[in-house]
């Protein structure tokens, strides 16, 4: 049996990144997993189960916690994201940020970790190097699902033809996503005469996004073009998708980049930062990657996929026609590892 931690993603009620993680697998796993929370568990398993998390934790937050890794009657294994705390404090929770480095080295003390991407592979081995931990387990990559909702693959494809070209930003409204720029470059477009419709989609930080929500309502007062939605659903975000000429990623540190996996999935072009995490899925095609933080280019990218006709049935086709796992295809590579004999 794999006891599937929901300590927090399952009580949580905003669509991050993690908790799409956590339910999607959890869903795909079916009744090989059961459900658990942190201090309402028995932990009555045996040699043969496993406990899989892939939540952030630390001792403090969860009493007893070490002390059930280091004397555990069954296995243990964890999805790594990400070590942006580390990397970029100064624009991250506190709270990671303080939990970040005892987390990383709970983690030391499992018996498989799979990561999001090799990226967040190399960060993870790297802190544990630094740190000079002899003994770690073995760090897998785990290839997320680009399939946002259940079902079958359908390719975005607008029902009728809009007024104007739309553009889509998904992500939770913080300096670390990067909005800032893409609203300015918006700006600067419409201004320069460039027509098109900017949709964001995400809820706020509370610590870093006000500043970048009380921007993009000041712009949606000189442009009716600028669309805000704090919460969609997944019937909403498709429509946006459907249509959608491309989506627009601009980010600046990512563990892997759901956002781009889920565009590609609709069979929507993504322009997307070139960060090396992302090119790990943006250079099989359908995207097109643009200097991190770099207002100009970001400005004649989007004017580029607006308005080059040839370049975005091109990019539209890479993205409707190359192979993506999916959330079932990651539940799979999960019950695997997971089986007795991989142990």
């Amino acid at each position: 049996m794999i006891f599937f931690d929901t300590t927090k993603t399952g009580a949580s009620g905003h669509r991050s990144g993690l908790n799409r993680v956590s339910e999607r697998l959890r869903a795909e796993l079916g009744p090989a997993a059961t459900a658990v929370r942190w201090g309402e568990w028995d932990q009555r398993a045996g040699p043969e189960d496993w406990f899989l998390t892939g939540e952030l934790f630390s001792a403090a937050e969860r009493p007893g916690f070490a002390e059930f890794l280091a004397a555990r009657r069954c296995r243990a294994a964890a999805i790594f994201h990400d070590a942006i705390p580390l990397r970029l404090p100064h624009i991250t929770w506190p709270q990671s940020v303080a939990r970040h480095p005892a987390y990383l080295k709970l983690l030391a003390a499992f018996d498989r970790v799979w990561a999001v991407s090799a990226a967040s592979r190399t960060d993870l081995l790297g802190f544990w190097h630094w740190q000079g931990l002899d003994v770690v387990p073995p760090v897998d990559l785990l290839a997320l699902g680009a399939d946002f909702r259940a079902g079958n693959r359908v390719l975005a494809g607008p029902a009728q033809a809009p007024k104007r070209p739309s553009l889509l930003c998904v992500g939770i409204l913080e300096p670390r996503k990067n909005q800032a720029l893409l609203l300015q470059a918006f700006a600067e477009l419409w201004r320069e005469g460039v027509r098109f419709d900017l949709h964001i989609v995400g809820r706020v930080n509370p610590h870093f996004g006000p500043p970048i929500l009380h921007r993009l309502k000041l712009l949606r007062r000189e442009f009716s073009a600028l669309h805000y939605h704090e919460a969609a659903s997944d019937e909403t975000l498709a429509g946006l998708y459907a249509n959608a000429r491309a989506t627009v990623f601009p980010t600046i540190a990512e563990g892997c980049g759901l956002p781009l996996l889920e565009s590609l999935w609709q069979g929507v072009p993504c322009v997307c930062s070139d960060l090396p995490v992302l090119r790990e899925n943006a250079d099989g095609g359908g995207c097109l990657p643009v200097k991190t933080g770099d207002l100009a280019a970001w400005k004649a990218a989007l004017k580029l996929i607006l308005t080059d006709d040839t370049l975005h049935d091109r990019l539209r086709t890479e993205a409707r026609t190359r192979a993506l796992s999916t959330w079932a295809d990651a539940a799979l590579a999960l019950r695997a590892g997971l089986a007795p004999t991989a142990a």
